[in-house]
């Protein structure tokens, strides 16, 4: 206790740390001290925007799902809600067989649920197309335990449906394979038909059809950029923000915590009476190997994967014909080293009137070879795809080359259970917590709800003590 305040630190400063902040300090108010302790130069992790040819562009994250309230609910309370945007188009295409082919209506992350819109779209071949009925008359696959989701809808619709639609939108999410990722973690609605359901198909148009018809949009972004939402939360939440400061141990006291900071020769000691880990699972296994061993190894088996971002700005003459979608997927069997084209400007419409932004994705857990070349060789590489896919003459005015290593969890088989061993260790800890994208989403909204959740553990704690 620092006079009549509680002190809780929060180690990470990306967006999980920063959402917990602004909760501790909108619920707990002057009563708490909050502390933010950040390793790298800057606030908010995988949330950062920079210029390209004079345009504001996100270098990652770029849109959040509307239909999840706790992103755009935070970005309001903290000032930017008049600069929520919605997509101006979010009509997406896959490059397979040869050509660019639109997404089919009537899809559950890839899951077919209209064999007539499939057949049309020409994503997988006709010998593909006659395999997908016969889920309707195969004998059920129920599961029982948690299975990768290549092993389920292989066995229910074939391999077509699985390398060309279901894995080229999980690799635009994780980055992972479908072999490895969870069917429970990464396909929860699929996960609960394939508990009960015999049909596959069936179950995707029931779920198709009991989607909320005016939902509103899909995505949402900020006008800044979604990089500009870190720096908006760490000024409404009043925090105490330190940048550069790497926290080396968390050790537990008679009345708290202690963390040490700071190189090894002069180490700084900073008391709490609370901690959030908002930490990727590596550095939260290190920090709680001492004190929280069994939440510590679950952590340390979670793995990441590696993948850079190629942001390319062209003027709209060099392109043959201007695209009208967001973007494209590609899927892996393609043997491409882009793995997904978002056409920025076209998705976004305030980006930009005079130039066409492309962001260009490069990288997919076990590609890590791609991500070892130079950014001269990744620009090459993502413009010879526009050239070869969009038919684009001409070099780029302006390029730029972020590289996210070991920035995407992979919910592999078991992770619900294995990030539920880990909650359980940690909540027999007074005044601890965890939080971000390596429990149960990693998307803007889960992250803001975990850190939601670990505010909320602290401050019924130290308001119960």
């Amino acid at each position: 206790m620092e006079g009549n305040r509680a002190h809780v630190v929060i180690v990470g400063g990306g967006i999980s740390g920063l959402a917990a902040a602004w909760y501790l300090r909108h619920n707990g108010g002057e009563r708490l001290k909050v502390t933010v302790l950040e390793g790298s130069p800057r606030i908010g992790g995988k949330l950062h925007a920079s210029e390209v040819a004079g345009v504001r562009v996100d270098e990652g994250a770029e849109a959040m799902l509307a239909r999840r309230p706790e992103g755009k609910d935070l970005a309001k309370a903290v000032g930017l809600g008049d600069d929520l945007v919605t997509p101006g188009t979010t009509s997406a295409a896959v490059y397979s067989r040869g050509a660019l082919r639109t997404m089919p209506k009537g899809q559950v992350m890839g899951v077919p649920a209209d064999l007539t819109e499939l057949a049309k779209s020409g994503i997988i071949s006709p010998a593909g197309l006659l395999r997908v009925p016969l889920d309707q008359v195969l004998p059920a696959t129920l599961v029982r335990t948690d299975v990768s989701v290549a092993a389920y809808i292989r066995a229910r619709m074939g391999a077509e449906v699985l390398d060309r639609l279901v894995e080229p939108l999980l690799g635009g999410v994780y980055a992972g394979r479908s072999d490895m990722l969870s069917l429970e973690a990464t396909m929860p609605s699929i996960a609960i038909a394939a508990r009960t359901e015999r049909s596959l198909l069936g179950a995707a148009r029931e779920i198709v059809e009991d989607a909320p018809k005016a939902a509103g949009p899909v995505f949402n972004s900020l006008r800044g950029g979604l990089g500009s939402l870190p720096e908006a939360v760490a000024k409404a939440c009043g925090a105490d923000i330190r940048t550069g400061v790497t926290v080396r141990e968390l050790r537990r006291t008679e009345s708290g915590w202690q963390l040490v900071t700071g190189p090894v020769p002069r180490p700084e000691v900073i008391e709490a009476d609370a901690v959030i880990l908002a930490v990727p699972a590596a550095p939260a296994a290190r920090l709680l190997r001492d004190e929280v061993p069994k939440a510590a190894a679950e952590l340390a088996r979670i793995e990441y994967a590696s993948m850079a971002i190629v942001t390319l700005a062209y003027t709209p003459d060099a392109f043959p014909e201007l695209p009208t979608g967001s973007g494209y997927l590609v899927p892996p069997v393609e043997g491409r080293p882009v793995k997904a084209a978002t056409f920025s400007s076209v998705k976004w419409p305030h980006l930009s009137d005079d130039l066409l932004i492309v962001r260009c994705s490069v990288g997919r857990i076990g590609e890590e070879h791609l991500l070892q070349r130079a950014d001269s060789e990744l620009v090459s590489l993502a413009t010879a795809e526009m050239a070869e896919v969009m038919g684009v003459r001409g070099l780029p005015v302006d390029t730029r080359v972020t590289r996210w290593g070991g920035a995407l969890p992979q919910y592999n088989v078991g992770h619900l259970d294995r990030v539920a061993r880990v909650r359980a260790a940690v909540a027999v800890q007074p005044g601890l917590a965890v939080c971000g994208a390596a429990y149960d989403g990693l998307g803007i909204p889960a992250c803001v709800a975990t850190a939601r959740t670990a505010a909320a553990r602290i401050l019924g704690e130290l308001t119960h003590d």
